[in-house]
């Protein structure tokens, strides 16, 4: 009995054809090259915030007992404000109703804040030119081509170029092409992860860049208003003084004239005049000066702009609450700037390491190439390319080393200027919170001052009326008021600005109880 023959199994790659296996074969290389460059590490150190020593509380006495108070007293704890934005209102503080208009014109038209914002849209098109990075570039290619051979021969071709007519016996052929094309830098070593970190911790620098542009042109703008403020106060006192001593003047001319007193006394009268009328004078070009800064820093031309006097300063010094300084580190965009430019660097040591390695690259291609733009689409005109390509510096005189020593330096740089910036923050606090201790005990003293002063020249200059004192006495006791007068109205503006400047040393942003009454 004949042996009975098995049937024979059925093998796919028997009948696939060389074109479908070397396909095939591409996938599959294609997806481990896929899953090697999506699992492997990005060369260079992961960023880690440096450690940063900050001080329990503020030196001075009453910071110190705010903090502490706050420290201990969930309750009482200031909510951070968002640390790219700080949202609270702060110059409402001050009731003023001019000055809540004017800043709200600096996110329209201060042009330093238009600066640091166009510089960011800057960095976002830079993390999107990283983020595309990591994706293949797809191109399209097609060409149409006919060639005439033999003696004399002439050709013409897709772009156009022609040469002269052919003699007898030439040959002629064309040929078409349609194809796509692929290429795809694989990210094998991580540094395109270390790219597109870079240029995040850049737009991220940047933004906080705006809120520091923002909070910077807060504090001129608020600082230079209340100012003029103080300004429009002065001179409504010197309009003042200059009246009285006007008075003065004529029952000093009175007395001449009637032989009571010598002429002096009237020189010295008409002295002490136009000494207040030229300070007064003096004050209304500062006060000139003042509107045309805030007329830059709301965008607006100064000769345009005008800010009418007041016969109202309202003197409120807000009361602001230190805080504890390590709310600094969060509060503050500067600070919160100089970090992200240290994880910006700390990235680019990866960009740079990465050259010691070879890049790779994958190119590929599928179309159609046919002598026939008839035929041009057929499955036999069908044509596939698949590459992967390496591509490496064996030798560059240490080039690759000495990016990577620059690289690793500007990281220190940035470090230094983190640490700079940090102290010089708690430095900018500590000097405000002194600034305004000694503000209240110096308001306190001037008050007096001046309230003394006021007193001594209505007795001096009744007892001149009397005869009993000569009127150099009066003189000096005009002198002695009116300088108590102005130092006191110069301590409560350097009062607010030193609460202006507090306000944006602490970053801007707060939320207590405290802080809005």
């Amino acid at each position: 009995m004949p042996a009975t023959q098995e049937p024979q199994r059925h093998d796919p790659s028997m009948t696939e054809r060389p074109e479908e296996r070397t396909s095939r074969r591409a996938v599959a290389a294609l997806s481990l090259l896929v899953a090697v460059a999506a699992c492997s590490c990005a060369i260079g150190p992961n960023y880690k915030r440096p450690a940063v020593e900050t001080p329990q509380h503020y030196k001075n006495a009453v910071a110190a007992t705010q903090a502490t108070t706050q420290a201990t007293s969930p309750a009482a704890s200031p909510a951070v404000a968002p640390a790219a934005a700080p949202s609270e209102r702060w110059w409402t503080l001050f009731h003023d109703p001019m000055l809540d208009q004017l800043i709200e014109e600096v996110d329209v038209s201060n042009q330093n804040l238009a600066e640091a914002s166009a510089a960011y849209a800057e960095a976002v098109g830079a993390v999107s030119e990283a983020r595309s990075s990591f994706f293949p570039s797809l191109g399209v290619s097609a060409s149409a081509e006919r060639v005439k051979s033999g003696a004399g021969a002439s050709a013409f071709s897709g772009a156009g170029s022609v040469t002269p007519a052919p003699a007898a016996g030439s040959s002629t052929y064309s040929t078409y092409q349609l194809s796509g094309t692929a290429t795809w830098e694989l990210d094998v070593w991580g540094q395109l992860r270390r790219e597109l970190e870079n240029a995040k911790e850049t737009a991220k620098a940047d933004l906080a860049d705006i809120a520091y542009a923002r909070l910077s042109a807060q504090d001129q703008l608020a600082a230079a208003y209340l100012e003029l403020r103080g300004a429009d106060a002065e001179i409504a006192l010197l309009n003042d003084t200059v009246t009285a001593y006007q008075r003065t003047l004529q029952i000093t001319v009175n007395r001449y004239k009637a032989g009571t007193v010598a002429k002096t006394d009237v020189l010295e009268a008409e002295t002490s005049v136009f000494g207040a009328q030229q300070q007064e004078a003096a004050t209304k070009l500062q006060r000139a000066q003042l509107e045309d800064a805030i007329a830059a820093l709301v965008g607006k031309p100064a000769s345009d702009f005008h800010i009418a006097p007041s016969d109202h300063w309202n003197t409120t010094i807000p009361d602001i609450p230190a805080g504890v300084p390590a709310t600094l580190l969060e509060r503050r965009p500067d600070i919160i700037a100089a970090e992200h430019n240290v994880a910006a660097a700390n990235a680019e040591i990866g960009v740079e390491e990465a050259n010691y390695f070879p890049q790779l690259t994958l190119t590929g291609s599928y179309g159609f190439l046919s002598g026939s733009l008839g035929t041009l689409f057929e499955a036999v005109n069908r044509s596939r390319e698949a590459a992967l390509s390496a591509t490496d510096t064996l030798f560059n005189f240490g080039g690759t080393q000495a990016k990577v020593t620059e690289a690793r330096a500007a990281y220190r740089e940035a470090v230094a200027t983190y640490f700079e910036t940090i102290l010089t923050a708690f430095q900018n606090v500590e000097n405000d919170l002194a600034s305004a201790d000694w503000d209240q005990k110096q308001y306190a003293i001037l008050e007096q001052d001046s309230a003394a002063a006021d007193e001594n020249e209505r007795l001096t200059l009744n007892e001149y009326k009397a005869g009993t004192v000569d009127f150099t006495t009066v003189v000096v006791a005009q002198t002695a008021a009116l300088s108590a007068r102005l130092s006191l109205a110069q301590i409560t503006v350097t009062e607010q600005t030193a609460a202006v400047s507090l306000v944006t040393d602490l970053g801007g942003g707060w939320q207590t109880a405290a802080a809005t009454h």
